[in-house]
């Protein structure tokens, strides 16, 4: 449970908003009873691949795992459609292992994020987290995953959370910022709303050029993948709102990334409906929009095959990374 927040705190800190826990799960369940078109479904399951991190985070990867990702990155099928494939967004790995990504990448147009700031736990000292994300954008990353110091967060030392987002995300430079909520930890929507804000306001109040940040330049993402539950659409819905409710007062547009459990084609198309009606049209690209997995790229591709071809494909029409 989320703690008061403590007094030696003298930042200004969001306002927080009661969440309708109730009418949320209700809403968020209306997006997976929508009627979508043939034609409209094919392009949506397009989309959805170009949103795709996709993702190894684990302790035996190596550089040559790290390879394998990034060729399916580029190319994520075998087979040829028209228009061709695109490829995903990014891919993201550990800070070791950027610069192998970078060498593989190199002019494809795929981004590198990279996981920092003591991931998964985030439990380090600040100056190693920093010292984590400047090697990693000097390895070549483009975009850094960094997790918010749950335990702070939690018995309410909301300042310092505030103070360390606005750090890390100066020690980006360039590099955008997603910052990882892990909503799994955050026991409620009234707080995953309240960690949204929090997150948001420290972010933006550090623009990487000028005097504001650009569209896209922060992301607010749910988990690592490694808590359970990790994304479900009732917290990503309560997410979205704080991101609306930022750019009606700001103007600035910022992304988000849904991460861990998002595995069937079914359920990123729900995803997509559920942030086109929330947020409108213009969050429908990969500069705002992410999905974070490791399984859902194979079932895209398998249902893109159908889609085209009238039947579900064999094991080997798709590869595996």
């Amino acid at each position: 449970m989320v703690g008061p927040s403590t007094a030696h705190e003298r930042e200004p800190l969001p306002p927080r908003r009661a969440v309708d826990t109730v009418g949320a799960q209700q809403r968020a369940d209306s997006f997976t009873k929508r009627s979508i078109k043939k034609s409209s479904k094919l392009a949506g399951l397009r989309l959805a691949l170009s949103m795709l991190d996709l993702t190894t985070l684990e302790g035996k990867d190596s550089p040559e795992k790290v390879r394998a990702l990034c060729r399916k990155a580029i190319r994520p099928a075998d087979f040829e459609t028209s228009p061709p494939l695109p490829s995903v967004a990014a891919i993201c790995v550990y800070p070791t292992l950027v610069a192998v990504a970078k060498e593989a990448l190199a002019g494809s147009g795929v981004k590198i994020a990279s996981v920092a700031t003591g991931f998964p736990s985030g439990q380090f000292p600040l100056d190693v987290r920093l010292a984590d994300v400047r090697y990693a954008v000097a390895e070549g990353a483009d975009e850094i995953d960094m997790v918010i110091s749950r335990g702070h967060f939690l018995s309410g030392r909301f300042g310092e959370v505030a103070k360390e987002i606005r750090a890390i995300k100066s020690a980006c430079g360039p590099a955008h910022l997603k910052i990882i909520l892990e909503t799994g930890e955050l026991e409620t929507l009234d707080a995953v709303r309240f960690a949204s804000d929090l997150a948001i306001d420290a972010a933006l109040a550090v623009p990487a050029h000028g005097d504001r940040c650009a569209d896209g330049e922060v992301f607010i993402k749910t988990s690592t993948g490694k808590v359970t539950p990790a994304a479900t659409m009732p917290v990503t819905l309560v997410m979205l709102e704080a991101i609306r409710d930022a750019w009606l007062r700001t103007g600035i547009r910022v992304g988000m990334k849904p991460a861990g459990g998002i595995r069937t084609a079914k359920s990123a198309l729900h995803y997509l409906v559920m942030v086109q009606e929330t947020l409108g049209r213009e969050w429908l690209t990969p500069n705002l929009f992410r999905f974070g997995a490791s399984t859902l790229a194979n079932d895209l591709l398998r249902q893109i095959l159908k889609e085209l071809r009238g039947r579900y494909t064999a094991s080997g029409d798709v590869s595996e990374a």
